[in-house]
């Protein structure tokens, strides 16, 4: 069953350049329970397509369906059942890690006794136990990017999307990261979307992949069938099937387009 249904979703930004189509219609179907990666080379639109399908944008084109809510229509019901996680971690330095979760589950309309116990139970799920009383800037980098991803949990979301979730992590701690995220979808059935330059991270971790160039996607199916596809053996390596199916270099992370 799909939780997220995409129909030639577009966006056009317009620059002082000129129209910019950083999204050009898109198709896509992502089941209940699945963790799909998305791979691009720089400027692709991964990004673009996470912010129109979380509702920080509007789609210039084309539809969108997340846990049954409609992006355009419905983006409140949207909202209510998706998390998302950015690039750049969003904590004020200046709270504690207590304090940025109550504060995030009280938006999302629990009540302070059930947010604070909320709090405390994605402490435990996320290694944060001792923690959350502590300056969100006295954290290490491993440990603000558990609490980013406590954050986009707080309201237990069907959908989690997670953009370049382990940058600026050591490898441990994209380990620790990794077996998180496989924690949410195992244990609770969450449905994880996530945007990633890290071709090891993709396979390890995703059920599928899709490939999106110049804002459409290229190919997409398990990274075993990719393989098999573009390289013709199941043996090659996830950085050939990306350089068969675009042609380009080692992927690096889309940066942020401004609307004007």
């Amino acid at each position: 069953m799909a939780v997220i249904t995409v129909s030639g979703l577009a966006r056009t930004f317009r620059t002082s350049q000129g129209p910019v189509e950083a999204v050009r219609g898109i198709d896509l179907r992502v089941g209940r329970g699945e963790i799909l990666a998305l791979l691009g080379p720089n400027g692709a639109g991964k990004t673009t397509a996470l912010r129109m399908l979380t509702t920080l944008l509007r789609p210039t084109a084309g539809s969108a369906t997340v846990a049954g809510h409609d992006l355009v229509t419905d983006p409140a019901g949207v909202r209510a059942r998706c998390g998302y996680v950015a690039q750049s971690s969003g904590l004020d330095p200046t709270l504690t890690g207590r304090e940025e979760l109550v504060t995030q589950g009280r938006l999302h309309r629990l009540g302070r006794a059930e947010a604070s116990a909320r709090a405390g139970e994605l402490a435990g799920l996320l290694g944060l136990d001792g923690l959350l009383d502590r300056p969100t800037a006295a954290l290490s980098g491993g440990r603000r990017r558990r609490l980013d991803l406590a954050m986009g949990l707080t309201h237990r979301p069907e959908v989690l999307f997670l953009d370049e979730p382990t940058t600026g992590l050591d490898p441990a701690g994209r380990a620790d990261l990794w077996e998180l995220v496989r924690r949410v979808r195992d244990d609770h059935g969450t449905t994880v979307v996530l945007s990633t330059h890290h071709l090891d991270e993709a396979d390890e971790l995703a059920d599928r992949l899709v490939v999106i160039d110049q804002g459409a996607v290229v190919a997409e199916g398990t990274p075993g069938a990719l393989r098999l596809a573009h390289t013709g053996s199941l043996d090659s390596s996830l950085q050939d099937t990306y350089l068969a199916i675009t042609g380009r270099g080692p992927l690096t992370p889309d940066p942020a387009p401004v609307a004007v």
